[in-house]
């Protein structure tokens, strides 16, 4: 089961995290926002720096992070936050961005992707390739190593970040070394076992999820190809980079995530899947968080892995 922590985090989030079910966009990214936490560790970077990068819609913010002490060239991480395709941004995953750069000792590069309801896929995984793109065509600029070159992204950004690997593996690059898929949301039915067993009670619910992939998807549903939102549809995983899933059992998206383990092991490629039974959705970006302290501990150590193997 799960302790005390865990549990009363749960109870918080369940009693207190905004129905988005029944808001607007706007609405829900003004009460997201509403509770966002300080950041408490601006000091682990050396530095941060904004930018705006060339993307499909226009410029897309990124915020880069730049570790202490570190020998270049280092590797890059692109993250894409999570947030239902609807909110967050650069500041929500602020603290999670640099403890990402300072554990692992890379270049982060962290993408304001648009959002829907206004923006509708696949708008937000043609930014996360862009990004990926750009990443890579600028690695060396940033003291990073193009060679390792890394995507990660929790929730809906996990969606983004499996799309933009199958973007690249299908316009022939860049190459990554890995895809990080963090309790990623890949599948807009909203139908599987995790789903009726946890889709309330924990935090995330399934009305939310249904809530989020209606923002996202165009009204008729129509994607082409279609893998651009739901990766599982896609014909083949063969050729994708590794891949490092993390998913937690009391989460609706659990099956989500370990469904992709499996196809992408199944068509051969590497996958190291972590999965928490008693954490819920949203546990590593809780910083405080005991529980999510010695996950995150985890998984900095799987991605320095990664990133010394470099792209395959």
């Amino acid at each position: 089961m799960f302790d005390e922590e865990v549990a009363a985090v749960i109870r918080s989030l369940d009693a207190g995290f905004p129905r988005v079910e029944e808001m607007t966009g706007p609405e829900a990214r003004a009460a997201i926002a509403a509770r966002r936490q300080p950041v408490t560790d601006l000091d682990a970077v050396a530095k941060t720096e904004d930018r705006r990068i060339p993307g499909p819609g226009g410029e897309i913010p990124v915020r880069l992070y730049f570790p202490h002490h570190a020998d270049e060239p280092l590797p890059v991480v692109v993250f894409c936050h999570g947030g239902g395709f609807v909110f967050c941004d650069v500041e929500s995953h602020d603290g999670f961005c640099r403890e990402l750069s300072a554990r692992t000792e890379s270049v982060v590069i962290s993408v304001d992707y648009r959002l829907a309801p206004e923006h509708k896929a696949p708008a937000a995984a043609h930014d996360a390739y862009a990004a990926l793109t750009w990443a890579a065509e600028n690695a060396r600029d940033l003291g990073g190593d193009p060679d390792r070159l890394l995507i990660a992204g929790d929730s809906a950004g996990g969606n983004l970040a499996a799309s933009a690997c199958l973007m690249a593996r299908d316009a022939g690059g860049p190459g990554v070394a890995a895809q990080v898929l963090i309790y990623p949301a890949l599948d807009p039915s909203c139908d599987t076992e995790s789903y009726r067993e946890r889709g309330t009670g924990y935090g995330n619910t399934k009305a939310a999820m249904e809530w989020y992939w209606r923002q996202y998807l165009p009204a008729d549903g129509a994607v082409e190809p279609r893998y651009q939102v739901e990766p599982l549809t896609a014909d083949t995983l063969r050729g994708l980079p590794p891949a490092i899933v993390v998913t937690a059992g009391l989460d609706p998206l659990s099956d989500d995530g370990r469904a992709y383990a499996a196809a992408l092991a199944r068509d051969g490629v590497a996958v190291t899947h972590r999965h928490y039974p008693g954490l819920f959705h949203g546990f590593l970006t809780i910083m405080p968080l005991r529980a999510g302290r010695s996950a995150r501990d985890l998984l900095w150590h799987d991605l320095r892995k990664a990133a010394k193997r470099g792209a395959p």
